[in-house]
C-alpha cells in the first residue's frame, strides 16, 4: 500500500497484526508476516530506524565477546545468520576483515564467566587473554556457524604490514578473522518496503496513544500526521525498543511486570584513520572492547560504551566523558593518538536489553526474548532486547508465536529471500557498478558504487533516463540530486532532511549547513506538491 494514504479513515475491518515500533525487530517482523499473508499494519511514532536501530556499530557479528559470557547458542544463531543475510542484501552489506592486535604484556580488569574460571583453575593467569585462550576461542568462532563465504581467521605479522602501519610498535602480533558491516538503517527501510510490497501498512509519525479491548479484539488510538483515528487489530506486537517496557504497558492498560534495561551505547566518528579497508577489534584494560571501523569510505567510527540509561523518553547522546573514553581507548593502540577535537561526529542509542539480572550493563544478555500475554482478553507479544544480527530469526520466532494466536503458515520463507535491490550475488558489486556507469556515462566510480550500496539492483531505476547530471535535477551536493531525494521520500519513507541525510543515507557528513537546508527545502516542495 502507498505510504501516503489516509491514516484519519478508521478500518473497517481489524487487521491481524498491528506492529507497534518501526525499527529492526517491528520491521522485520511486519515483513515476515505479510509474507505468510497476515494483514498487517505498523505504527511508528517518529521516523523508520530512528532510534536504536540507526546508531548501532553497523555490524553483522557473532558477537566474539559473547564467548566469555558463554553465551553459545546466541553466538551460534548468530554467526549462520551472518551468510543468511549477506545474501540477501550484498548492497547494504559486506564481509570485512577484523585484525585483533595483542602482545603478551596485555592485562584486563574483566568480570566474565571466562575470566572468573581461568582464574580458579590458572591463578597466575588472572587479569589475562593469554593467546591460546583467544585462538581457541576464534576457533570455536570459525567453527560454529558454518562459514561459506567468509574467510577464517589468519596470523598477522604486524611489522611491516599495512595492518600493523597505524598501530603503536608495542604490537608485534595480531588475529585477523571475519564477520560482516551492515547499513543498519538502511536494512530497517528496506525491511518496511518490503513489507509493504507484501500487502503491509507502514505508518511513520504516527504514535499508539491508547488501546483497548472489546469482545476480544484490541481497539487502537493513533495520532498521526492527519490526526487520530481509530484501528481494530487481533493482536498487537510491542516492538517499542526502548519503549518496550512500562511506556507502551500503561498504554495498553496492562500490568507493567517488563524487565527492560537500557544501555546506551555511544560512537565516535574521525577522518580516517588508516589507508586500509580492515576494522580493529581493541581489548582494554577495563575489561571491555571497542571497535574501530572504515566508514563512509573518508571516515573512521570507533564504538561502543556500555552507560545505563535511566529513561526512553531521555534522548540518548555521547557525552563527553564517554567521548574523551572513546579516544583513549583507541590512543592505547594507535600510533597517532585520537583526540576529541579530531572527532567530526557522535551518536549514541539505547540497547533495550532483557533484564537478566546482569551486575554490569556489559554483562547484560543480548539475546532476545518474547513474552505473549493474554490477560488483557487480547493477545500482545512483548519483544524484548536482540541485537540487529539476529533479527530475521527473531522475527521467525515471533511468528511462531503469534502462530499459537492467529492462523498463519508456519512455514519460514526469508531465509532465501532477498531485500529491495538485494538480488544479486555478493561478490558481484564491481561488475554492478561497471554496468551503472555504462549505462550513466557521467558517474564517476564513487558515485556509482555509493549508488549501488545504497540501492543496488534499484540504483539504475533512482537514474532512470538520465543522461547528464542535469537530468537528475537540481544538484543538492555530495553527488546527491533531486532524483534520488525524490526517491526517498516517494519509495522511503523520508520525510525530513534528518531522514534522508541521516538515515537514508550518511550524507549529513559531508554537507555544510546551507546544504543541508536547501535539501530541506526541496523535501517541502516534494511534500506539497
Amino acid at each position: 500500500m502507498s505510504q501516503h494514504q489516509d491514516d484519519s479513515a478508521a478500518e473497517s475491518q481489524p487487521v491481524d497484526l498491528l506492529i507497534i515500533g518501526g525499527g529492526i525487530n517491528g520491521c522485520g517482523i511486519a515483513r515476515d508476516a505479510a509474507g505468510r499473508g497476515l494483514r498487517v499494519a505498523l505504527a511508528e511514532k517518529g521516523d523508520l530506524a530512528g532510534a536504536t536501530s540507526s546508531a548501532s556499530t553497523k555490524l553483522f557479528h557473532g558477537g566474539l565477546r559473547y564467548l566469555e559470557y558463554f553465551e553459545f547458542r546466541l553466538v551460534r544463531e548468530a554467526l549462520r545468520e551472518r551468510e543468511v543475510l549477506l545474501r540477501a542484501m550484498p548492497h547494504i552489506a559486506w564481509p570485512m576483515r577484523f585484525v585483533l592486535p595483542w602482545h603478551d604484556a596485555m592485562r584486563f580488569d574483566a568480570d566474565t564467566p571466562m575470566s572468573r574460571l581461568l582464574g580458579r583453575v590458572m591463578p597466575w593467569m588472572r587479569g589475562r587473554r593469554p593467546s591460546w585462550l583467544i585462538r581457541a576461542g576464534l576457533f570455536l568462532y570459525d567453527h560454529m556457524g558454518g562459514r561459506q563465504i567468509l574467510p577464517g581467521t589468519a596470523t598477522l605479522r604486524l611489522q611491516g604490514s599495512p595492518e600493523g602501519a597505524p598501530l603503536q610498535d608495542r604490537f608485534a602480533h595480531a588475529y585477523e578473522y571475519s564477520d560482516a558491516w551492515v547499513d543498519d538503517a538502511r536494512l530497517v527501510v528496506l525491511n518496511a518496503r518490503d513489507a509493504a510490497a507484501r500487502g503491509a501498512r507502514i505508518m511513520t509519525r504516527t504514535q499508539v496513544v491508547a488501546a483497548r479491548v472489546h469482545q476480544g479484539v484490541w481497539q487502537v488510538t493513533l495520532d498521526g500526521p492527519q490526526g487520530s483515528f481509530e484501528m481494530q487489530a487481533r493482536m498487537l506486537v510491542n516492538a517499542a525498543g526502548p519503549w518496550a517496557g512500562a511506556p507502551i504497558h500503561r498504554a495498553l492498560g496492562l500490568n507493567s511486570d517488563a524487565r527492560v534495561r537500557l544501555v546506551r551505547g555511544a560512537h565516535i566518528v574521525t577522518r580516517r584513520l588508516y589507508d586500509h579497508d580492515k576494522a580493529y577489534f581493541l581489548q582494554g584494560t577495563d575489561g571491555r572492547i571497542i571497535f574501530a571501523l572504515p566508514y563512509e569510505r573518508d571516515f573512521t567510527l570507533i564504538g561502543t560504551t556500555d552507560a545505563e540509561h535511566a529513561d526512553a523518553d531521555s534522548p540518548p547522546v555521547c557525552t563527553p566523558a564517554e567521548r574523551d573514553y572513546l579516544c583513549s581507548f583507541a590512543s592505547q593502540y594507535f600510533r597517532q593518538p585520537v583526540t576529541p577535537d579530531a572527532v567530526v561526529r557522535s551518536f549514541a542509542g539505547v540497547r533495550p536489553l532483557y533484564d537478566d539480572g546482569a551486575r554490569s550493563a556489559t554483562a547484560a544478555t543480548r539475546d532476545y526474548v518474547l513474552k505473549l500475554d493474554r490477560a488483557a482478553g487480547a493477545p500482545v507479544l512483548h519483544v524484548f532486547g536482540g541485537k540487529i544480527t539476529t533479527y530475521r530469526r527473531l522475527a521467525e520466532a515471533a511468528l511462531g508465536h503469534i502462530g499459537g494466536v492467529l492462523p498463519v503458515s508456519t512455514r519460514g520463507w526469508t531465509a532465501g529471500a532477498p531485500l529491495p535491490g538485494g538480488d544479486f550475488p555478493v561478490e558481484a558489486v564491481p561488475a554492478l557498478v561497471a554496468d551503472l556507469r555504462a549505462r550513466h556515462a557521467f558517474l564517476s566510480q564513487d558515485w556509482a558504487l555509493r549508488l549501488v550500496r545504497a540501492y543496488g539492483t534499484e540504483a539504475s531505476k533512482v537514474l532512470g533516463n538520465a543522461k547528464t547530471p542535469g537530468d537528475l535535477g537540481q544538484d543538492l551536493g555530495a553527488t546527491l540530486t533531486e532524483a534520488e531525494l525524490r526517491w526517498m521520500v516517494t519509495r522511503e519513507y523520508a520525510r525530513t532532511a534528518q531522514d534522508a541525510l541521516w538515515r537514508r543515507s550518511k550524507l549529513g557528513l559531508r554537507l555544510d549547513s546551507n546544504q543541508v537546508q536547501a535539501v530541506e527545502a526541496a523535501m517541502d516542495r516534494m511534500r506539497a506538491g
